[in-house]
């Protein structure tokens, strides 16, 4: 009978002994996660600076093969971002505290243009229950959610310094890691520094890209809102900018409290102007030049996107948001350069090709 009973407690042993490490690895990851969230004011200027660095890279790297010094060519590229975050912070800081000055009074005028929408619907006999609806839904409250937003944003710019001297450094210690890699792999050289670049290359080509459209689109959100006299243009512009990089959902939450700021100065027709240019710009550049451009292998699948913005969104705030898509992209890519982790990239994909679906089948 003891004999019997032998392997059901060796089968105990073994199935305690693989669990153990996986609550480890749980337990250790809770903590990891906990010292971000609370170190998130350090993280968010870092994580923003590696971005910056990461864009900045390829220009780096052509003025080196044109000859320049390795410290000039930073020097050179560190001048232009020196003068981009101070037009930055003076243009863009200048909007965003006029925008959180003035938000009590949108939040009040808003509320007042909502209640006259729906008296005019109740006066059209439309049954509504005004007095309930009113007193259950806030539109102010969506006012207030764009102000944190922006607010978060214009914190990051105070520190501006920090930030510089960060991708100073990164940019500087860039061209260095390919000779660290090779001293690091020792007898995999050559595998370490295949994977190192095509992750680096799959990187800097969708971050170049993906910046240059999302440049387009804040450039021509913001001649938008100018044309339609709509306060602070630049703010709305640089927000289409920013929520640009995260596809699908990005550009509708970035057009929202510039609709209803529309709607607050100018009434409804130029909201629904407001509304149309939004669309056929999120349109030619997310539905047309995007795929053209970058391609569907270049992708995440939706729900990636909503949970990842969700995740990085508590995790950082609105820095998070923002670089929510890009860090999963990143990881994706990290992910699809080596065969035993393809498989991860692929669920983290988009929508597979009907025929690529048919040639794995297929295939042996």
């Amino acid at each position: 009978m003891f004999r019997s009973e032998e392997p059901q407690g060796d089968q105990q042993g073994q199935g305690s002994s693989v669990g153990a490490p996986a609550l480890l690895v749980a337990a250790a990851l809770i903590v990891v996660l906990a010292g971000m969230k609370a170190a998130s004011d350090l993280l968010e200027p870092f994580l923003l600076a590696t971005f910056i660095s990461i864009v900045c890279a390829p220009v780096v790297s052509w003025l080196t093969r044109k000859g320049w010094p390795e410290w000039l060519a930073v020097s050179v590229v560190m001048l232009g971002l020196v003068i981009i975050m101070t037009g930055g912070v003076a243009f863009v800081g200048a909007s965003i505290n006029g925008f959180l000055k003035q938000l009590p009074v949108y939040q009040l005028a808003l509320n007042e243009r909502v209640g006259g929408l729906l008296d005019g619907l109740s006066g059209l006999g439309v049954e509504i229950d005004i007095a309930s609806l009113k007193q259950k839904f806030d539109a102010g409250m969506v006012m207030g959610l764009a102000g944190k937003v922006v607010g978060g944003f214009g914190a990051v710019l105070g520190d501006s310094l920090l930030i510089l001297l960060t991708v100073a450094f990164i940019l500087l210690e860039a061209a260095r890691l390919p000779n660290k890699l090779q001293v690091a792999f020792k007898q995999r050289a050559n595998q370490g520094q295949e994977v190192f670049a095509r992750f680096a290359e799959g990187v800097k080509d969708y971050l170049a890209l993906k910046s240059l459209l999302s440049f387009g689109t804040g450039v021509l959100v913001t001649l938008l809102m100018w044309a339609l006299d709509v306060d602070y243009p630049l703010l709305w512009g640089v927000l289409a900018f920013l929520f640009n990089y995260i596809p699908n959902i990005g550009s509708f939450l970035a057009a929202i409290p510039a609709c209803l700021l529309a709607f607050v100065l100018h009434g409804t027709g130029t909201a629904l102007c407001a509304v149309a240019g939004y669309a056929v710009i999120n349109m030619i550049f997310g539905n047309v030049l995007e795929p053209k451009l970058m391609g569907r292998s270049l992708g995440l699948s939706s729900l990636v996107v909503f949970v990842s913005l969700v995740f990085w969104g508590w995790l950082l705030g609105p820095v998070g948001m923002v670089l929510s898509v890009p860090l999963t992209m990143i990881l994706r890519i990290a992910l699809d350069v080596r065969d035993e982790t393809r498989w991860l990239a692929v669920l983290l994909g988009p929508e597979v090709d009907k025929q690529i679906i048919k040639s794995a089948a297929e295939s042996p």
